[in-house]
């Protein structure tokens, strides 16, 4: 785990963070080689791509194409991304249910002491957003 203080960016983080996981994951013997590492367009950079393909992962960064000057290039990042954006998408998925679960106060802020009741807490939350998106929210 790589800890920074407040004002250092996630991007001077990453490289270290990115062979920490690849450690990580020899220690317990996973492959992950093959996998796609998707990030969000501040960390679209030629050496962080470098990086990613040298851990043997594949990128899934959506491009940042108003900061480039050569339109070949924009174009180029933009082809590249085409063949990963179905991943990409499946993120946002995952961030929603992250967001759906900042709606219940209960577990923005940890009140609980035992862990038992926290993850019960969860557990209902969760059940809640499923049932909501099933049925609707106007179902009752």
């Amino acid at each position: 785990m790589v800890v920074g203080s407040v004002n250092v960016h996630d991007t001077k983080l990453f490289p270290i963070s990115l062979s920490g996981l690849v450690e990580f994951s020899w220690y317990l013997d996973l492959d992950i080689e093959g996998s796609f590492l998707t990030l969000d367009p501040g960390f679209d950079s030629q050496f962080n791509r470098d990086i990613i393909l040298d851990a043997q992962l594949i990128p899934a960064i959506k491009p940042r194409v108003f900061s480039k000057q050569e339109q070949t290039k924009r174009y180029e990042r933009l082809d590249d991304f085409e063949l990963v954006k179905n991943v990409y998408e499946k993120r946002y998925v995952i961030e929603r249910c992250f967001a759906w679960e900042d709606k219940y106060r209960k577990l923005v802020i940890r009140y609980e002491r035992l862990q038992s009741t926290f993850m019960g807490f969860r557990y209902l939350a969760y059940s809640m957003i499923n049932f909501r998106w099933e049925f609707g929210k106007n179902w009752v």
